[in-house]
């Protein structure tokens, strides 16, 4: 069995006499030799460890400490194709030289293959449009590719094509020295009208697929907002968002922890609800329903050219679908808080 063999059945592990008190991802590695346990450890931050029995608890710290006769089921997904192929797809390119390039990436469009999406992504639309300069950059899966956005975020996204440019950007991001701002348009009014969201992320144990905020371990996350204008006597927000950190649906989770969901969210809380609707006019509940997305935009990205080192910042207006929301939501009632 190689790392890139799938298991149709969750692999059944327990823990054996000697072994209690181990880190959960060396148990692994030490009953699987056939994985490296940095495919374990990442298979545990992604949600395929499970206790066994009635509690069925996902573990998602590879650092948890196992307990005398516990059991665990691991699941092992399809593997992705380990070289992913250009295909001829449209780039809206704001930027591009010869060490890197700036996109503003519409919504719906997913920005590296993995099981369900292995063809159709920005990566394949770089391969082609880069040709062999993103070879071995990065790793095969996902060459030049240093952040990522959310399938249904629409925004600005920097991609290196060089290896010295990659090094350059990932330490940027490592070091949480890019400027990031996000436009987001949230149910009700921020109190106060702006601050800062802390709280660790990590990966739900209720539910894989989610991330949550965790009194205890998690990632370190940090958010800062401001309200830009309030709607309908404040039954929807115009928010713009501005990262220190960057984990996985950052925004989206720490705007739902403080009671404010992305609109349109249909993971963390976004939807639409009668109480919701009867504030806003009929006009603005008909978009909103039909709205195909959360409505986050990555409207700003700032950072010092990898090889210049001249600091360049890049923004993106509203497409075309939140524009139309603005635009709409003005309508019914707005107060600015530029």
């Amino acid at each position: 069995m190689t790392e890139d063999s799938p298991t149709t059945e969750p692999l059944d592990i327990s823990v054996p006499p000697g072994a209690e008190g181990e880190r959960v991802d060396r148990l692994l590695a030490n009953t699987l030799p056939d994985r490296s346990r940095s495919f374990l450890k990442r298979l545990i931050e992604d949600g395929c460890l499970n206790a066994a029995g009635e509690s069925g608890a996902t573990i998602i710290e590879p650092s948890y400490r196992v307990k005398p006769g516990e059991r665990f089921l691991l699941r092992i997904p399809e593997s992705v194709d380990a070289v992913p192929q250009g295909e001829d797809i449209p780039l809206n390119v704001v930027f591009e030289d010869d060490d890197l390039i700036v996109i503003n990436k519409p919504p719906g469009f997913v920005v590296h293959p993995a099981p369900g999406n292995l063809t159709g992504t920005l990566v394949n639309a770089l391969i082609a449009h880069c040709g062999d300069s993103l070879k071995g950059i990065g790793g095969v899966r996902r060459p030049g590719i240093v952040h990522r956005l959310d399938k249904d975020t629409s925004g600005i996204m920097v991609s290196a094509k060089t290896g010295p440019a990659h090094e350059g950007l990932t330490r940027q991001f490592a070091d949480h020295t890019i400027e990031r701002a996000y436009a987001a348009f949230v149910w009700g009014m921020p109190s106060p009208s702006g601050g800062t969201i802390e709280g660790n992320i990590g990966r739900s144990p209720r539910n894989r697929k989610k991330m949550a905020v965790h009194a205890e371990g998690g990632k370190t996350a940090v958010t800062n907002y401001q309200t830009e204008a309030a709607y309908a006597a404040g039954a929807a927000s115009l928010v713009e968002c501005r990262l220190e950190t960057g984990r996985t649906h950052q925004i989206r989770v720490h705007m739902a922890h403080i009671g404010h969901s992305v609109i349109g969210d249909p993971v963390y809380g976004g939807g639409s609800t009668r109480a919701r609707m009867s504030q806003l006019s009929p006009e603005a509940s008909k978009m909103i329903n039909g709205l195909s997305r959360q409505a986050l935009h990555a409207r700003l990205l700032g950072f010092e050219h990898p090889i210049s080192g001249e600091f360049q910042q890049f923004e993106a207006a509203l497409p075309d679908d939140l524009a139309a929301l603005e635009q709409i939501l003005r309508k019914s009632g707005s107060l600015t808080h530029r």
